[in-house]
């Protein structure tokens, strides 16, 4: 194999494949990035067995070939070589010299052919989405995402379409967040995409700063998907198992209605933080009341009271909360002011936009003691 190309397109590839190798791994392979070079274009792969990343970019091909590169070792090659072309080439023992301007790296591949083969996602359902709405709809829903596999299937987000309506909801137990747009596809079906896999695809999608309305394509198989998008492919298993049925876990109702501004009530909850850590622990108490909001924390650091407006109807309540949970919902609002609906201290409470139905959290309160 033996081609040349540009550094800084060159490195912009491996640094973006670079989240889906495996860091360490039984088969050595999966450490690597596999370079193939077919006329005059280079596609380089980096794969864990369960999220793939491809990119093709253009190249001045002399020789076709293959091979394995340690993808931290190559990493760290091209992102300190100096600016211009890089020539690049491997014989049949895999020995593969990097050079570019009086710099000359002499490195050991591997066969391409220990490489394992990625899913291929073809003939099954397909439909595209701004990937600005797609990355927008994934950033107010993965902190939702649960961080433990008691139950694999809610480590993931469920984008469940149904009616040209696709519903991107992420629970972990203690909160639920639901994001909704309507969207081009006639066919109800469902998949839960890992929330590692759609953190890697806001990272992607932030890094290539493409136009507003360009699109990602999404292609679905029985167990896996594939984003397309910039030139880049990302490829990744479906988590299996029953999601919960976020629809029932909804209040339908609610008796005290509260519209505040999003700002300052997160200002409280992060002043209440401070008297919050691992050791010392304790909910913050919101009593909602009048044409205010009461709140209070104590923990062994020490105790607060604070108080900001809020336009409030309905009796009054109190209520626990994780000081994490919501200022969490609070920050995926984006929004300047929020609805807040509570049918009581121990139903969870909504936090929902005022003007339309685009998104709501679900934050699960924290009985307290009298």
């Amino acid at each position: 194999m033996k081609f040349s190309c540009d550094k800084a397109v060159l490195c912009e590839a491996v640094n973006n494949v670079l989240p889906a190798v495996s860091t360490k791994s039984t088969l050595i392979a999966l450490e690597g990035i596999l370079m193939n070079c077919r006329q005059n274009a280079l596609s380089l792969t980096g794969y864990n067995l369960e999220l793939g990343i491809t990119k093709e970019i253009p190249v001045s091909s002399r020789e076709e070939g293959s091979v394995i590169l340690n993808a931290s070792l190559l990493s760290s090659i091209i992102n300190k070589m100096p600016a211009g072309e890089v020539d690049i080439s491997s014989d049949e023992k895999n020995l593969t010299v990097i050079h570019c301007s009086e710099v000359e790296f002499t490195i050991l591949g591997m066969d391409a052919e220990e490489y394992p083969d990625m899913p291929v996602i073809s003939g099954e359902r397909e439909f595209s989405i701004s990937h600005h709405l797609l990355k927008n709809m994934i950033s107010q829903t993965l902190f939702a995402v649960a961080q433990t596999d008691q139950n694999p299937v809610h480590t993931g987000s469920l984008f469940d379409i149904k009616d040209g309506v696709l519903n991107l909801v992420s629970v972990d137990g203690y909160r639920l967040a639901l994001r909704k747009e309507k969207i081009n596809v006639e066919e109800n079906f469902k998949f839960v995409v890992p929330g590692r896999t759609l953190g890697e695809i806001v990272k992607l999608l932030s890094r290539l700063g493409l136009d507003e309305e360009e699109q990602i394509t999404l292609s679905v198989s029985n167990k896996h998907i594939s984003f397309r998008a910039g030139g880049y492919v990302v490829i990744s298993r479906l988590l299996e198992g029953d999601f919960l049925d976020y629809n029932n876990a909804i209040p339908k109702e609610s008796q005290t209605n509260v519209t505040i501004d999003t700002k300052l009530f997160l200002e409280s909850i992060n002043r209440a933080s401070i008297i919050i850590n691992e050791r010392a622990k304790s909910p913050i108490r919101c009593t909602f009341e009048g044409d205010g909001v009461k709140l209070f924390c104590e923990t062994t650091l020490g105790k607060i009271n604070d108080a900001i407006p809020a336009d409030i109807t309905g009796p009054e309540v109190k209520i626990g909360f994780n000081n994490r949970y919501m200022a969490d919902a609070l920050k995926a609002s984006e929004c300047t002011r929020v609805a807040l609906e509570i049918n009581g201290p121990i139903s969870p409470m909504k936090v929902v936009p005022i003007d339309d139905d685009s998104f709501l959290f679900l934050v699960l309160p924290v009985r307290l003691k009298n």
